[in-house]
């Protein structure tokens, strides 16, 4: 997507884990404990990928993504598909997605990355007139001229 900035990328947590598993430092079901609502998003809202799991090697794991941000409201919180973001990303300002690998087979669960979407990051800014609606928390009034308007009036 083309909107996403800030990524946090967990990759090296995820490495250090898995040594200390192979290192004898933590269980296997220690790390293999996904709840059976992750287990559920993962079976209906997630996206299948070609990495084998780490655990068991017996599955592919899949990758969930979860929702958070102000505008949300009641949303917040729930595993959406990629083709959802992309719709969301063009009508909110801004939410934070965080992706959850997770293996069917084993419960295998980590999380891979977040990241900020919303029409905040395109490159041009906030539309006409929203950026200034998000600052006073009002709609524009009837008769009042875009930002950019009066910036090329001066």
């Amino acid at each position: 997507m083309r909107t996403q900035r800030q990524v946090v990328d967990y990759s090296l947590q995820k490495r250090a884990v898995l040594r200390d598993l192979l290192a004898a430092r933590v269980g296997r079901y220690d790390v293999c404990d996904a709840s059976p609502y992750l287990k559920n998003a993962a079976r209906f809202h997630g996206e299948p990928t070609e990495e084998r799991c780490p655990i068991c090697r017996s599955e592919n794991l899949v990758h969930v993504h979860y929702i958070y941000g102000d505008e949300l409201k009641q949303s917040a919180g729930q595993a959406r598909t990629r083709a959802e973001l992309s719709v969301l990303a063009m009508t909110l300002r801004e939410f934070q997605v965080f992706v959850v690998e997770v293996c069917p087979g084993c419960a295998w669960n980590h999380l891979v990355e977040q990241y900020l979407l919303g029409r905040e990051g395109l490159a041009g800014g906030a539309e006409d007139g929203s950026e200034q609606e998000a600052v006073s928390g009002s709609s524009a009034r009837v008769g009042s001229t875009p930002r950019r308007r009066r910036e090329a009036q001066r």
